[in-house]
């Protein structure tokens, strides 16, 4: 991977749709209903009249549809949800190629702040925040800062040695220099207080929520594979090709969803991998998808693979569950907490080491050829669901923190 900049590189956020459900055997069954998401609201407060104000900092392209990410979907949904629970939330967001900006780029962020008066509190997107210690941290004394870490920077897949760990070293100056630090997953928040040294009561998680969808009818409930994520190395793409290239007796088919344009030498090299290993006809590469055509593609899936390298959550797993979509997914990071289990205690996924095609290959043979371990994880899927936590918790706890911030002392994480 010869560009070193750090993009956003993981899903967008499906809208809702109606369907039925497929049990194994094909019949369908219509779904009348979507089930409440309400756990976040049975215990809110009430909003004030009055709402306080966050200036959110992001990066630039944020609503860019033709390159979908988590994160990006995450910063959207939460300047939604915030005025919720009582915070107006005014929008910064700055181009530039992040966390690696040019002059520009460091010159916007830093009049941006500048102008910021004294003791507002303000949100910052670790991808603009975490690689410019010397523009944040002069106004940690005087704003009430807090970083949103989407994925730490070093640990994003394809950078060179020492690219990575000077970024690394650039974030934890900007993480221990700031009020409040946010995770997406309780394993980001012990990685970062780890791997930083921060002090454990300044980090906080706020884990992405799910909107509850239609169950997918799927296809004929076993063979329709569907991996969503931006191609990318972090998202090793190529282990699940030579994976599929070994059980081609099985009746497969897979549709990759996600940004092409991240890394275009990436990109070529699975094409070329598809092309060598004579799948064409059954792979294929539907680049980015939003709304309604995410929708289809979640509604026709059977299975759901992700086989990443790095992920501090994965809100591709839970937009597969909360359609009722089973999911094979590597044991990274956050991950097996978004997978989770349903409230039976049934595990709604298969979970594979990264690096590991046969692995892949081999939880693909007992998917197709156990019709008892389908109906297990299907049940699973969809009693985890009902369970998951609507965007009102991630929202929430973010006003939480952000409350915080205003009646605190000004300390460093």
């Amino acid at each position: 991977m010869t560009d070193t900049t750090i993009e956003r590189a993981d899903l967008g956020t499906a809208s809702q749709t109606s369907g039925a459900a497929q049990a194994d055997g094909g019949e369908q069954v219509r779904l009348g209903y979507v089930p409440v998401q309400n756990a976040a609201l049975k215990t809110a407060a009430i909003v004030p009249m009055s709402l306080r104000s966050v200036h959110f900092v992001m990066p630039g392209g944020v609503d860019d549809l033709a390159r979908p990410s988590g994160g990006n979907a995450y910063d959207r949904r939460i300047c939604l949800d915030l005025p919720g629970f009582g915070w107006q939330v005014h929008q910064h967001a700055l181009p530039g190629s992040w966390p690696r900006p040019d002059a520009d780029a460091r010159a916007e962020l830093a009049r941006t702040l500048r102008e910021f008066p004294d003791g507002t509190v303000v949100l910052l997107d670790g991808l603009v925040a975490c690689g410019v210690p010397e523009i944040i941290l002069p106004e940690a004394e005087r704003l009430c800062l807090a970083v949103l870490v989407h994925l730490p920077l070093g640990d994003e897949t394809g950078l060179e040695p020492d690219v990575a760990a000077d970024l690394d070293a650039k974030e934890r100056t900007t993480l221990r220099g700031v009020s409040a630090v946010i995770a997406t997953s309780d394993w980001a928040v012990r990685r970062l207080v780890s791997h930083h040294g921060l002090a454990p009561e300044r980090v906080h998680v706020a884990a992405p929520g799910a909107d509850i969808a239609p169950l997918a009818s799927g296809t004929d409930g076993v063979s329709r594979l569907l991996c969503v994520a931006a191609v990318t190395p972090r998202k090793g793409q190529h282990r699940l090709v030579e994976a599929l290239a070994t059980v081609t007796d099985l009746p497969w088919s897979c549709v990759l969803v996600g940004g092409i344009d991240q890394d275009p030498e990436y990109v070529d090299h699975i094409r070329g991998l598809v092309a060598k290993f004579g799948l064409e006809d059954r792979l294929h590469l539907a680049g980015p998808q939003a709304g309604a055509e995410l929708d289809a593609s979640y509604a026709s899936a059977d299975l759901m693979v992700l086989t990443s390298y790095a992920e501090t959550y994965g809100m591709a797993v839970t937009e597969a569950l909360a359609r009722g979509i089973p999911v094979l997914a590597t044991d990274v990071g956050g991950l097996p907490e978004a997978v989770g289990r349903a409230p039976d205690g049934g595990v709604p996924g298969i979970l594979v080491p990264p690096e590991n095609p046969a692995a892949i290959a081999s939880e693909l043979r007992g998917w197709f050829g156990e019709a008892d371990v389908r109906r297990r994880l299907k049940a699973a899927a969809r009693g985890r669901r009902a369970a998951l936590d609507g965007w009102a918790t991630t929202a929430r706890s973010l006003a939480h923190v952000l409350g915080r911030l205003r009646h605190e002392p000004r300390r460093a994480a």
